[in-house]
């Protein structure tokens, strides 16, 4: 997994966000809370951490070993996912060993809901691709050791070669890694989002956000991240090339990131007084839309279940 600094000493930058940063649960606006909530249970072992009704809306959160990964929300009149517009390409859940990848990717490969759309080695990570029941992008991967990463012209080098599913699988499928796939750990790694143009996007999340753009050899895509890592964010226009901002629908509802302090959101503010942005600052939190109108709230550690439903 990615290496993180200790966020009691992770210094503070007024034009980047801490290396220390962490990808937190992402949101969905779903049409069907109990069909949905089964899948990401079945096929991806999550497991039911906490349950609210809010402003007439169910909120569920999910996830392993009681840290959230995913939140629900019931939102049955919306709309479905449209691939052309802005929002989700998909939430990339890492994990810790290849055992662990292999028992998830194989939970999801036989729960018939589930739309297998490919895997990769990217050199830094190897990579599995599914899509839930309502259209939403999933990824399931493992890093590669991070001194084994190359770089070029100051680059991360990454790449989208074969890795072929079923070799992998019988390479390192454990039985028993299988059997208590629930307790292994897993996180949000990335989120990779879709952008109407890619000078836009660079624009709010690298220069003003704060993260550091790590591969851009691709017009069409940028890769970003805090403290080196390969991304925390990318946004692509493959499917989104001019969307505008986003209609109220199923899917993407919030990309949720936790920094080290409130310092760290007192430079975050600055930055986005400085461009004239508008954002809700709870004291905890601030949260604010990208130029599509993706939310983005980034906060500062302990926020639990009970705050993460609060949103």
């Amino acid at each position: 997994m990615n290496q993180q600094l200790d966020p009691r000493t992770a210094p503070v930058h007024d034009q980047t966000l801490s290396a220390a940063l962490e990808m937190d649960a992402v949101s969905l606006h779903v049409g069907d809370l109990e069909n949905m909530s089964s899948y990401y249970a079945q096929a991806l072992a999550l497991e039911p951490i906490e349950e609210r009704v809010i402003a007439g809306q169910v909120h569920r959160v999910l996830g392993r070993g009681g840290l959230p990964l995913i939140r629900l929300i019931h939102a049955p009149d919306l709309p479905e996912v449209s691939p052309r517009d802005a929002g989700l390409f998909h939430t990339a859940f890492l994990f810790e060993d290849a055992a662990s990848l292999a028992a998830t990717v194989y939970r999801a490969a036989q729960d018939p809901r589930s739309r297998f759309a490919g895997s990769s080695d990217h050199l830094v990570s190897e990579a599995f691709y599914f899509t839930d029941p309502e259209g939403n992008g999933i990824e399931l991967y493992v890093d590669r050791p991070r001194e084994t990463w190359g770089f070029l012209g100051g680059e991360i080098q990454m790449a989208t070669n074969y890795l072929d599913p079923n070799a992998y699988l019988a390479e390192h499928l454990d039985e028993a890694v299988l059997a208590s796939a629930s307790a292994q750990a897993g996180k949000v790694g990335h989120v990779h989002l879709q952008v109407g143009d890619v000078a836009t996007a660079r624009d709010f999340y690298v220069d003003t956000l704060g993260f550091e753009a790590t591969a851009t050899a691709i017009s069409s895509a940028l890769f970003a991240s805090a403290g080196g890592y390969h991304h925390h964010v990318a946004m692509n226009t493959w499917n989104s090339q001019g969307a505008g901002p986003r209609a109220a629908r199923l899917g993407l509802a919030d990309v949720a990131i936790t920094l080290p302090g409130r310092e760290d959101l007192d430079a975050l503010a600055a930055r986005l007084r400085a461009r004239g942005l508008q954002f809700a600052d709870t004291g905890r939190s601030i949260v604010v839309p990208d130029p599509w109108g993706t939310q983005v709230s980034l906060s500062v550690p302990g926020a639990g279940a009970e705050e993460l439903l609060g949103v």
